[in-house]
């Protein structure tokens, strides 16, 4: 990963595990959220791809934000 792309992993996750989970769902419908907006399409894909993997880990439930 690139530096933006994991400023913006950073500052997503920042906002606690059901906004991130919500961004998540955002991002695979397509939409474009504001922390990547300034980001390529690629790097978008990044991006999206990294804050999956880490969603994984949480399986269904989010720890208390």
């Amino acid at each position: 990963m690139n530096s933006r792309v994991d400023e913006c992993v950073e500052a997503i996750c920042q906002k606690g595990c059901q906004a991130t989970r919500n961004d998540l769902t955002r991002m695979e419908n397509g939409e474009i959220i504001m922390e990547i907006s300034h980001l390529s399409k690629k790097e978008q894909t990044e991006v999206q791809r990294e804050i999956a993997a880490i969603m994984a880990v949480y399986g269904d439930a989010c720890p208390v934000d």
